[in-house]
């Protein structure tokens, strides 16, 4: 029991450094290229950070545990809204731009309601990743075209190659240790939690969403306290889009499996609900309060309780 508390505070230790240094990384290469922080946050860092979820439902689906796989992804992207993006404001208000609210938050919705659609036959199959990887290319697009910093149109001075190695040096050793910080807490809290009879659902849909979410919240957190404001909503908008298209798009192609079918009836909902709370929140506030972080915490409660006593 020793062993497991020291790795899973080593875990945390990890998570913490890592998102510190991915955050100081991706921060300045915005800078330094005249991009959109928003941009970064929504492909380098929300990549970055969807590594673990990539990986742990990709082992779960092949290992037949499609229950982890698919809960993973559900938790996660809920995670993401409610528990991220609510402690990160409770942190520091959380501002959002016009064009995130106009643009991504809208897409993110879209994906969220295909995702739902695809999985009504309660099956993934390569047809279903085909479509969702396709969507996420179409979303990479718009991201590289979207790019430019139109309040920062000219970079100033010429990066040095010494700083554009030491910010992607960041980049790379967050990326690893977040990855690492991320696995060490996960084995840990699924050993736990298999010890006293959690079913492979609920496991995945809390205990190892939460710990695959826990880069996104070390990278938002941080984000918010430096400032951040458009890498702590991009990297959650951007996780969120990778959860689902690139995340299941790959277990589609590579590993079909079938779905639970109690899952249409709370949990696809409630990542519908939550994207639709974020949107309007959003739409209405231009950013996230402390007041409003705590409601999203709240129904991150809520979420667990239910999808528990289901």
């Amino acid at each position: 029991m020793l062993i497991q508390v020291i790795i899973l505070i080593l875990g945390l230790v990890l998570l913490f450094i890592g998102s510190t240094l991915l955050v100081e990384g991706a921060a300045s290469t915005a800078i330094m290229f005249a991009v959109r922080p928003v941009i970064i946050g929504l492909t380098i860092v929300s990549f970055a950070t969807s590594a673990p979820e990539l990986l742990v439902s990709l082992v779960a689906a092949v290992k037949g545990s499609g229950g982890i796989s698919i809960g993973n992804i559900l938790g996660s992207n809920v995670i993401n809204i409610a528990l991220v993006l609510g402690i990160s404001s409770v942190i520091r208000p959380v501002v959002i731009k016009k064009q995130i609210i106009k643009t991504e938050l809208p897409y993110l919705f879209f994906i969220s309601f295909i995702f739902w659609l695809l999985c009504m036959d309660s099956h993934i199959g390569r047809l279903d990743g085909i479509v969702l990887i396709s969507l996420l290319i179409i979303f990479l697009i718009y991201s590289i075209i979207t790019a430019k910093d139109k309040n920062n149109p000219i970079v100033l001075a010429k990066p040095s190659y010494i700083n554009i190695l030491k910010n992607f040096f960041y980049i790379i050793i967050g990326i690893v240790m977040l990855s690492y910080g991320a696995t060490f807490v996960v084995q840990e809290a699924i050993i736990m939690a298999e010890k006293i009879g959690l079913s492979q659902t609920f496991i995945g849909l809390s205990i190892v969403a939460l710990g695959t979410s826990l880069p996104e919240l070390a990278t938002s957190a941080v984000a918010a306290a430096k400032g951040e404001s458009d890498i702590s909503v991009g990297n959650v908008v951007g996780s969120n889009l990778f959860n689902i298209c690139l995340v299941m798009g790959i277990v589609g192609l590579f590993n079909p499996m079938t779905i639970d079918k109690t899952l249409h009836y709370f949990q696809f909902p409630f990542m519908m609900f939550i994207c639709i709370v974020l949107w309007l929140i959003a739409y209405l506030n231009q950013g996230i309060s402390k007041k409003t972080g705590y409601f999203f915490i709240t129904l991150f409660i809520i979420y667990i309780l239910i999808s528990y006593f289901k």
